[in-house]
């Protein structure tokens, strides 16, 4: 399958989740700091944004990866829950257009900052596994946790790296690999020790 057809695919799931919501849940903090639920929905707007639109928002927040997520997570915070799960339903693939691998692997490590708080728990495509765990979102800064260790998903066949070994469901892997410390729980092998050094 596409980038696309999984983007497609990988927001419908999420949509369907969000869409069934109490407020409170909506509410929850999420695995990303300081963001609740609805504030990783904001964030997911920037896929409603054109190329244009985007690099605008990158100016104005000076390059920083930082700023510029905390801005786009704000931008929509005037919004309903029902008006956020609409904009994300019928308004997104603008800006994965032109980055599909770079916007799924960000909306499936997105869709867990979501669901491992709310105890939602889910199994994720193969196919879209594999395609994050071999395209981690370099926005994450993914190497400065990767480097020098080899990581082996468990439930699918997928293998990358050398050096001692992190081993574990792919979903695990893939929170490690953006810097989610609360994927160490499920991982084993010689490299967690360094793994876990890293993620602080």
């Amino acid at each position: 399958m596409s980038y696309r057809g999984m983007l497609i695919r990988e927001r419908a799931e999420l949509v369907e989740l969000l869409r069934g919501l109490s407020e409170q849940e909506w509410e929850t903090p999420s695995l990303c700091a300081g963001w609740r639920v609805r504030d990783v929905v904001g964030h997911l707007l920037q896929d409603t944004l054109g190329p244009l639109s985007y690099a605008a928002v990158v100016v104005k927040n000076g390059g920083s990866v930082n700023r510029i997520n905390n801005a786009l997570a704000q931008s929509s915070s005037d919004l309903s829950t029902d008006q956020l799960v609409d904009k994300l339903d019928k308004e997104s693939g603008r800006l994965s257009r032109f980055a599909p691998r770079l916007m799924l692997s960000d909306l499936v490590v997105h869709h867990q900052d979501i669901r491992r708080p709310l105890n939602r728990p889910r199994t994720i495509a193969p196919d879209r596994l594999a395609a994050v765990l071999s395209y981690p979102d370099p926005f994450a800064f993914p190497g400065r946790f990767t480097k020098g260790l080899r990581f082996t998903a468990t439930d699918i066949d997928w293998t990358s790296g050398a050096g001692p070994e992190v081993r574990g469901p792919g979903e695990a892997i893939a929170l490690a690999m953006a810097g989610r410390p609360v994927a160490l729980d499920d991982l084993t092998g010689d490299g967690v020790p360094e793994l876990r050094r890293r993620l602080g």
